[in-house]
């Protein structure tokens, strides 16, 4: 499969994004355990697009010197058109956070250490994944199909299940791991694990950070084939996941206070993944420029969150 990525390219983000993840961990220390304020969360949000805006707009003046403006437009479109679905997939990533933490009862204090151990995992996730996916294209063009079929059916369940209430008591997962391993009844602080009369027995810090784990595995099935109908190249395909996914948790922060107010983004996010699976299964029928997908979910976005604000508005103002 070609890509605009070299092995010096690939390096160059690969270097960076360490780098990213050791300044949040040590910002993470520094600071201790604190619950982060809105100001703080808009801050670090700010930073993270600004990096994205800026890496686009660096690969853009390299590829325009190299290679002519028609590819640099065409692959800085496809990286900022990928890295908006895979940020406004990724409000659902913060909705779920959201429930489990309301459901396990995590501190604030607590939460940004599972945050961003759960980001690590999910940025090396999501680049074998990615790296498959990739693979698995080149060996098998049908498989195209089965990513777009995948998300066509993923977005109509989602519009059918916007208003269910998710049941977390019956999670088979949680389920087993009660059965299976000895959990505290109360949190140690940003232990995850506890001695107790020499037996040792895991917070249910930890099981939060199993359950978003998880949670990202699957929301990962449903974003990667999404950006692949975007753009068949691995290197724009993994950095704008990436940069959407290293700013996951400063949005977090930012959003959690204000989920309920954004409550018909659902219906928009489902929307987009019905959307984007039709442009997957007519890619050898019709290619959708990716400029009117870019404007699609824009369009989509925005409605649904001037729509939910409009609905939520508090009376008399």
């Amino acid at each position: 499969m070609e890509s605009i990525g070299t092995w010096w390219m690939w390096a160059a983000f690969a270097a960076f994004v360490v780098v990213a993840i050791i300044v949040d961990l040590l910002v993470l220390e520094s600071k201790g355990a604190g619950k982060v304020s809105f100001r703080e969360a808009l801050n670090w949000s700010i930073v993270w697009i600004v990096l994205s805006f800026l890496f686009n707009g660096l690969l853009w003046w390299y590829l325009d010197a190299n290679h002519g403006r028609e590819l640099a437009n065409e692959k800085s479109m496809e990286f900022f058109t990928g890295y908006l679905i895979e940020k406004s997939l990724a409000v659902d990533n913060i909705f779920v956070f959201l429930m489990l933490f309301t459901f396990f009862g995590v501190p604030a204090a607590y939460q940004r250490r599972v945050l961003v151990l759960g980001i690590i995992g999910a940025i090396i996730l999501r680049a074998v994944m990615i790296l498959i996916g990739a693979w698995l294209i080149t060996q098998f063009h049908w498989i195209l199909y089965l990513f777009g079929l995948f998300l066509l059916l993923t977005g109509v369940k989602m519009l059918m299940m916007a208003e269910a209430e998710p049941d977390l008591e019956s999670n088979p997962i949680l389920a087993w791991m009660r059965r299976h391993i000895r959990i505290s009844p109360d949190f140690h602080g940003e232990n995850f694990t506890v001695m107790k009369d020499g037996v040792r027995w895991f917070t249910p810090l930890f099981v939060v950070m199993v359950m978003i784990a998880i949670t990202d595995v699957i929301f990962a099935v449903d974003s990667i084939p999404a950006i692949f109908a975007i753009t068949l190249d691995p290197f724009i395909v993994l950095t704008s996941n990436v940069f959407a996914i290293l700013g996951l948790r400063a949005m977090y922060f930012m959003l959690a206070d204000l989920a309920d107010r954004f409550h018909l983004l659902k219906y928009g996010l489902a929307f987009i993944l019905i959307f984007i699976g039709i442009k997957m299964l007519l890619i050898d029928i019709y290619k959708i420029p990716v400029g009117f997908a870019l404007a699609v979910v824009g369009i989509v976005l925005v409605t649904s969150m001037l729509a939910s604000l409009w609905v939520t508005r508090r009376p008399g103002r």
